[in-house]
């Protein structure tokens, strides 16, 4: 999301009179105390937030924010209150996780890849329903198998080319304009593991459809409630139920 923050940042700056759909940025987490790059994002997360919170020329178009010591708690306050639910693993990475079940049967619409149970989602909800971007499980590893070249999505794509620049030169970091090269690198020059500039153009256009949608506040909540009513499939009940008929092979019994 920094590199959507980012742009949206430049984008604004370029045409601060514009009928912009205002957006606030949530992030949360932790990291493993010896897990370096995710502490880096998250002291990123928090430079880019100090610069884009204080312009006086964002306001209140922008904001980022990011909330120290995720626990169940700060979710029970978060997940309600989110319209957006961003599920952006890499897709064929993630085995399955429920968090995007929660904040849809909360009433927030996904953007997402279609890994993990945001493939089971779609399904459900339709994919009219659901903001889907980013390569296939499939076309990430013919990409792998043909030789991944992230320099040339950094070269050719002018706003992705700003975003990461202004990050390895220090706009969100004057006191150490060099605090975040080795992010660059990693991105541009090591390989990309995740292929974060081989999605991103797809990412920043399926964020453009989220906007048009929202200034159709009807629309936007029809799809929302289609995404509470669809969640049932999902229910503990209906899980429990197909374990023990397909894997434990037993049946129920009336108390």
């Amino acid at each position: 999301m920094c590199c959507t923050s980012s742009p949206r940042y430049n984008r604004i700056k370029a045409d601060p009179q514009a009928e912009w759909v205002p957006r606030v940025n949530i992030f949360a987490g932790k990291a493993a105390s010896a897990y370096y790059m995710a502490k880096h994002i998250i002291h990123l997360i928090n430079d880019v937030a100090a610069v884009i919170n204080n312009d006086p020329q964002i306001g209140d178009k922008l904001k980022v924010v990011f909330i120290p010591n995720y626990s169940v708690s700060l979710a029970q306050l978060i997940i309600p209150a989110a319209d957006l639910s961003e599920q952006i693993s890499l897709a064929g990475t993630e085995a399955s996780g429920t968090s995007n079940m929660k904040f849809a049967l909360n009433g927030a619409l996904t953007i997402g890849t279609l890994d993990g149970a945001n493939v089971e989602m779609q399904e459900h909800v339709g994919e009219e329903n659901i903001f889907i971007f980013g390569n296939t499980a499939e076309e990430v590893e013919e990409l792998r198998r043909s030789g991944y070249k992230p320099r040339e999505y950094y070269e050719q794509d002018e706003e992705l080319h700003q975003a990461l620049t202004q990050i390895g030169t220090g706009v969100f970091s004057p006191a150490e304009p060099g605090r975040y090269r080795d992010l660059l690198d990693s991105l541009i020059n090591f390989g990309d593991h995740y292929q974060v500039l081989a999605d991103y153009r797809s990412y920043v256009d399926c964020q453009d459809r989220v906007d048009e949608l929202y200034q159709n506040p009807e629309e936007w909540a029809y799809k929302a409630m289609l995404n509470i009513a669809n969640m049932g499939y999902f229910s503990s009940d209906r899980t429990i139920q197909e374990y023990a008929k397909y894997i434990w092979h037993i049946d129920p019994v009336r108390l």
